[in-house]
């Protein structure tokens, strides 16, 4: 692998190598979940074994498709150099490990399988994210849609592209829908409390779509399907690996994401968790969609 090189100002070397790499094992590891997905009863090595934990389920699936992620990525990029952040390994780690990870500059965040509860479900929004950060800030970005049999990937500064098995790749650009009016809102069917449905309720988009996977939904953004996706934490919140790879895709295909104040989210801070209010948009109308949900939101919380 060429060497890659942080050329100062959001610029860097060898982005294209990586990419193609990372394209590589998202492709591989769409295989495996397929394969536990399509339940294969003659073989008993894939059978789910779903376990509910605090955080939700974490299936076979889950393990696997993360074991051949890491693997294959720290065959390529050498863990003295690369930290490696997943939702499946990230509470095991040490407090030490976690500790010198937030110290790496470059880490890959991965999750394996954002929307276990749908692939159980078999709604088919399920989607692998593979992120690297610089930084706490992505530069390279790969999620995979399975049952849609589309990979998106994206570079900083290289615009965003779309790929289908055979691989016929083309690039890919949001919406230019510029009114809030005429804008659909892409939602979880899930996850949803009071305040966020009072939140949602009281913005007038034109219509809602409910989809799994934050990758799927940031997906029907990019396909021109959706124009909005809000998170907003409660009890719990999103992590880095729900995020980072998702966002990539977003503002390299023309859209933006950031935190209602209009700061951009930051990744392997210490903290996994992504607090607050979200919003992920076309672009067009982001600010005034921001300054809306915060305003409907010191309302509700007064």
């Amino acid at each position: 692998m060429s060497e890659l090189k942080d050329l100062g100002e959001g610029r860097y070397e060898g982005l294209e190598e990586i990419v193609a790499i990372a394209r590589s094992v998202g492709w591989g590891a769409a295989d495996i979940l397929q394969s536990y997905y399509r339940g294969h009863t003659d073989d008993s090595s894939l059978e789910l074994k779903i376990e509910e934990k605090k955080d939700g389920p974490v299936t076979a699936a889950d393990v696997a498709a993360n074991h051949y992620i890491l693997q294959k990525l720290q065959e390529a990029f050498d863990p003295e150099t690369f930290g490696y952040l997943s939702e499946e390994t990230y509470k095991s780690l040490s407090e030490q490990t976690k500790e010198s990870l937030v110290n790496t500059p470059w880490v890959w965040i991965i999750d394996p399988l954002d929307g276990t509860r749908d692939f159980i479900n078999k709604t088919g929004e399920y989607a692998i994210h593979i992120a690297l950060v610089h930084q706490g800030r992505p530069i390279v970005a790969v999620v995979v849609w399975p049952e849609a049999e589309k990979l998106y990937s994206a570079t900083l500064g290289g615009g965003t592209f779309v790929e289908t098995p055979e691989g016929a790749k083309t690039p890919i650009r949001v919406s230019s829908r510029d009114a809030i009016a005429n804008l659909s809102l892409v939602a979880s069917r899930t996850h949803r409390d009071e305040r966020f449905n009072q939140l949602l309720a009281q913005l007038p988009f034109k219509t809602k779509h409910y989809v799994g996977s934050v990758g799927c939904k940031i997906a029907t953004i990019i396909e021109q399907q959706a124009d909005v996706y809000i998170s907003l934490s409660g009890k719990s919140a999103p992590k880095d690996w729900d995020m980072a790879a998702p966002e990539l895709i977003l503002t390299e295909a023309g859209g933006q994401f950031t935190h209602f104040d209009g700061t951009p989210l930051m990744y392997n801070q210490g903290d996994i968790n992504q607090w607050g209010g979200l919003m992920a948009s076309n672009g067009f109308c982001h600010q005034e969609l921001c300054t809306q949900a915060s305003a409907i939101l010191a309302k509700i919380d007064a």
